[in-house]
């Protein structure tokens, strides 16, 4: 027979998630989108986060609001790299999340609140990983790497992420293999206000499309240029299609993604030096990234 003062501790801690649930209830949405439905929060009047991968790339989007109103949507941008998007809605009365830009430690308690048609939903697990900065396989700056331990239904992707004592610390996404990450609110503070004023994030851009070749005796291995943009930096720079590249600034191209990760915000206006190899004879070729334009 259990002890009374254990089951009254379950009970209180079974009311007070409850209570961290009910209180972000009122800011969290269903977001439908052509065949997805997903999950998302109000970020700011008028202005709603949610995944971008959860995001069709054209259609119709229709938010249902806490309540179960439903107001059409529109894109007002989004960063796959960082997988932040910006929906724009014309009801501002709608309470917005706060987000606490706070670490988030190892070990801790989550929930995951998202919405299924007005009405809230919540899971609730653990922080199973929490480290520094990183970077995405598209080349996005994540302030944090916060992975959870909790299983998410495909429709609260996007809802928001937050800790014992209801502080919203982010966004739940799913990464490879279906690991629950957290996009971290100061992630989404920075990118999110971004698309509010420009609509995208700039990613740095050479024109190249690539595939991968196999290591030489080095270790080393290549990427072959199977076409390019012949108004891209590259083109401008030289390069030609079956050109191999084999380093960036002096440093060996190992993988592919560790190449896209190198064309982020920061890297637009950089001059670099690609070696490459050409005929069986090696060069070098100086180009400045671009902004990759709009599509």
């Amino acid at each position: 027979m259990p002890h009374p003062d254990s089951a009254s501790g379950l009970e209180r801690l079974s009311a007070e998630l409850a209570a961290v649930v009910a209180k972000h209830a009122p800011a969290a949405v269903s977001i439908s989108s052509e065949r997805s439905v997903s999950s998302g929060f109000l970020w700011r009047p008028g202005l709603i986060v949610t995944a971008d991968e959860t995001l069709e790339e054209d259609g119709n989007v229709e938010v249902t609001l806490a309540g179960g109103a439903v107001v059409a949507a529109v894109v007002a941008g989004r960063d796959p790299a960082t997988d932040v998007a910006l929906l724009r809605i014309e009801r501002k009365d709608a309470p917005a999340a706060a987000l606490v830009p706070a670490p988030v430690a190892t070990g801790a308690l989550a929930l995951v609140v998202g919405a299924i048609s007005g009405d809230p939903t919540a899971t609730f697990g653990i922080v199973s990983r929490s480290t520094g900065p990183w970077r995405s396989l598209r080349g996005g700056a994540i302030d944090a790497r916060i992975e959870l331990d909790l299983t998410l239904p495909r429709r609260s992707e996007g809802g928001l992420a937050l800790d014992a004592a209801g502080r919203a610390f982010g966004m739940a996404v799913f990464g490879p293999r279906r690991r629950v990450l957290v996009i971290p609110a100061a992630t989404i503070e920075r990118v999110a206000a971004k698309l509010e004023t420009d609509g995208r994030i700039p990613r740095g851009y050479l024109g190249l499309a690539l595939q991968r070749v196999p290591g030489e005796a080095s270790g080393a291995a290549g990427a072959m240029v199977m076409s390019l943009d012949p108004k891209g930096p590259a083109a401008k720079a030289g390069i030609l299609q079956g050109d191999v590249l084999l380093a960036w600034n002096g440093s060996p191209i190992r993988h592919l993604h560790a190449l896209l990760r190198g064309l982020g915000p920061d890297s637009v206006g950089e001059s670099v030096t690609l070696g490459l190899r050409r005929a069986g004879q090696s060069r070098d070729v100086k180009l400045e990234i671009a902004a990759r334009p709009d599509a």
